[in-house]
Formats: C-alpha cells, structure tokens, sequence
C-alpha cells in the first residue's frame, strides 16, 4: 500500500499492521488523521514534536461515551428480562479496563500503538490501561469517521458475541431472573437437569438442561455444574423473551 500523507514519518511499520486490521472488518477510513491519532500515546507525540501531531486521549473520551451508549441499546434490545440494576452491573463488566483489555487483545492492538522509545522499552504496549485506553481510541475515531453504523458493526463482530457467549455471566445470576420470570409469568415448574459430558473417557465438562413442566426449553455447558446451570438459565432467559 503506498504510504500516504498522514502516515509519513511514522513507523511503516506498524502503519502497515494498521492497515491488515482494517481489512479484517473491510473499514476505510476517510479522515486517516483519526485512524492514526487513535492509536497515537502521548509519548510518540513528545518525540516528533515536529510533526504537529495528537495523541489519542480526547478520542478515548468520545469511545468511553459511544461503548456506554451502543453496549447500553445491545443489553436493552437483547436481553429484556434483565431489570435495570443487572443492565448496570453486566454494562460495568464489559466496558471496564477488564473487558476492554480483552477485546483488545483479541485484536493484537498491542502491536498497532505509536510509542516511544521509553515507553516501548519499558512494555508500554502490554499496559492494562493503555490497551483499553487504545481500544476506546479506536471507537470514538470509528464514531467520527462514520458515524454509530459502523461502531454497531465493529461491536457486532468484537463485543456483542462475547456477552452472548456467557463470558461475563460470573457477574450476573441467570438463575434467580429465570425464577423470578418464570414465577412472574406462571410459566410452570421450573426444575434443572444436568449430565456430565465426556470425551472419551475423560470428563469434558457439564451440560444443564433447563424443564419447565418437565419439557427442556434449553441447554447450557460449562466446566462446573453451576456455570452450566446459569449458561442454561441465560439461555431459557432469551428464549422465554422471544
């Protein structure tokens, strides 16, 4: 790819690995400014003084608000048999330094930041709080570039299957909200059956079946009886909502 205006001076680098990022999610960026400042820190700005350029700092202010706002409509739309209280608490989950790392690091964003010398030294890229700095960065820029569509389908791909996967379901008990609405409801008897699953002969995990009125309406595995009992419980929370 030829080296464009924006991208002069700056290690190819790591401009080049930017790029292969982008064509994962077919993204081009119109203001290539914003590509870049996103995954700009503040220490590659001291040292090209020169160059006039920004760091990524007011971006992650903007990505902060616009994960808030699209993980918000996600959990509103698709999990409705959530109160407001278990939204707040499983929206924490996902967008705190925690979450945020981890979707960052599924993306390799550790080898896409413009650091300084001291700061790449002294594994600056590897920081907690610089990657999920970093990944905010790149949704605020996303945001601006072209507009909550594209967020939406940047999320679609990174974020949104891994609340659907149960991976922060350690924050939320799926158990006691599928009680509740199956009481609420009258829905009939709510009861669990689980089996041990196996490989082999080695034990592979568990698999929980959620009855009601002795009918399975749904399953969920994990690698303790509870997690798969809540898995289950998730997934008989989605169904039982439509």
């Amino acid at each position: 790819m030829p080296i464009s205006k924006r991208s002069e001076g700056r290690d190819q680098d790591t401009v080049s690995r930017i790029h292969q990022f982008l064509a994962r999610f077919s993204f081009a960026f119109n203001q290539e400014e914003l590509l870049f400042e996103a995954f700009t820190h503040s220490s590659y700005v001291n040292e090209h003084r020169e160059e006039n350029l920004e760091n990524y700092e007011r971006l992650e202010f903007l990505g902060d608000a616009v994960m808030e706002l699209m993980v918000s409509q996600y959990l509103f739309k698709h999990y409705p048999g959530l109160s407001e209280g278990d939204m707040t608490k499983l929206r924490a989950a996902i967008v705190c330094e925690t979450g945020l790392v981890m979707f960052a690091s599924s993306l390799s964003f550790d080898q896409l930041i413009f650091l300084g010398r001291g700061e790449k030294v002294t594994g600056g890229q590897n920081r907690p709080g610089l990657l999920c700095d970093v990944f905010e960065a790149f949704v605020g820029a996303l945001y601006l570039d072209q507009g909550l569509e594209a967020v939406g389908r940047f999320l679609k791909q990174v974020v949104y299957p891994r609340i659907d996967d149960g991976t922060f379901s350690h924050v939320m008990d799926f158990k006691s909200q599928l009680q509740e609405t199956v009481q609420r409801q009258d829905l009939g008897e709510l009861d669990y059956a689980v089996t041990m699953e196996m490989d082999g002969e080695r034990q592979k995990g568990f698999l929980a079946k959620v009855l009601l009125d002795g009918k399975a309406i749904s399953s969920g595995q994990g690698q303790s009886k509870k997690d798969a009992e809540q898995n289950a419980a998730r997934e008989a929370l989605k169904k039982i909502a439509g």
